[in-house]
């Protein structure tokens, strides 16, 4: 038997970093919100060990993979002997700020317990979630949810009535991102290291009681300011969405991508066709109603 399960991605509506924790991490507040836009996963069982394959050629199949990382973990919490085969297909970018490497580790989790006839409990999943990564739990669960502590703690959010029809924008230039990498470089940054705590709570009342333009105004990212000082391109790319009828910029966790709100699917099209014949067409761009 065989099962198959799709893996999706988000962004950050708000990413508020709060300083560093004792155990070396940091302590953030962040407003995330599912983009319909997928990797696709498949598995099987077989006898012993781990198998993995994956249609990006870039990525490796072995164990420094978080698909990889979370079969293990998940073999090992269940106790179980047998073995797994998995193949990953892989649309979306890497190191680009969309969770797309924690969400395929979710996915695996959740795909490979139905596999086995489900005999770890969501809890039990969700403890393995946080030891896999930060952003790892919220794709446990399909709608949008805040998440507090390292990014592990989630809290289910109804879905934003208000960005029904809306449309979003992504673009990831032809680089990316370094999650590490731009944690560290706060420490040179520290108004944005030790930010102000509650634009998660103002964030989630614009997006659910006002329109989509001044609810985009309390979109926040703390990361932007050490990453947007190495790659000023991103800034620019931000300034020409908003000329092109953006409601709303922001770059999206440890960037590379930048995403735009637009009022309806046609506008964010247009945009996107504007946008490619300024800066050209390197890079992933996407363009979906939410």
């Amino acid at each position: 038997m065989s099962l198959e399960r799709t893996s999706g991605c988000k962004v950050n509506f708000v990413l508020n970093i709060l300083g560093r924790r004792p155990d070396g991490f940091h302590e953030l507040e962040t407003l995330f919100y599912p983009v319909p836009l997928h990797d696709h996963l498949w598995a099987d069982r077989t006898a012993t060990g781990i198998e993995l394959s994956c249609s990006n050629p870039n990525l490796p199949c072995d164990s420094t993979n978080l698909v990889w990382r979370a079969a293990k973990a998940f073999l090992d919490a269940a106790g179980i002997r047998d073995g797994i085969r998995i193949h990953l297909t892989k649309n979306l970018p890497i190191a680009a700020g969309i969770g797309a490497g924690s969400a395929n580790a979710a996915a695996t989790l959740l795909l490979v317990n139905e596999l086995f006839g489900q005999p770890l409990t969501f809890e039990q999943l969700d403890v393995l979630a946080a030891g896999l990564g930060s952003d790892v739990n919220f794709f446990l669960q399909s709608g949008p949810a805040t998440a507090t502590g390292r990014g592990e703690c989630i809290v289910p959010l109804p879905e934003f009535s208000k960005l029904r029809g809306t449309a979003i924008l992504l673009f990831r230039p032809g680089f990316g991102v370094a999650t590490p990498w731009a944690f560290k470089q706060l420490a040179q940054f520290p108004d944005y290291l030790y930010g102000k705590r509650g634009r998660v709570a103002e964030a989630v009342a614009a997006f659910t009681g006002t329109e989509l333009a001044d609810a985009s105004r309390q979109m926040f990212n703390s990361l932007e300011a050490p990453v947007m000082s190495k790659y000023p391109i991103l800034a620019a790319y931000q300034d020409a969405l908003r000329e092109l009828g953006a409601a709303g910029t922001l770059m999206s966790g440890s960037g590379s991508t930048t995403f735009a709100l637009f009022s309806k699917l046609g506008a964010a099209e247009s945009a996107a066709e504007k946008f490619r014949s300024r800066f050209g067409t390197e890079g992933w761009l996407s363009v979906v109603e939410l």
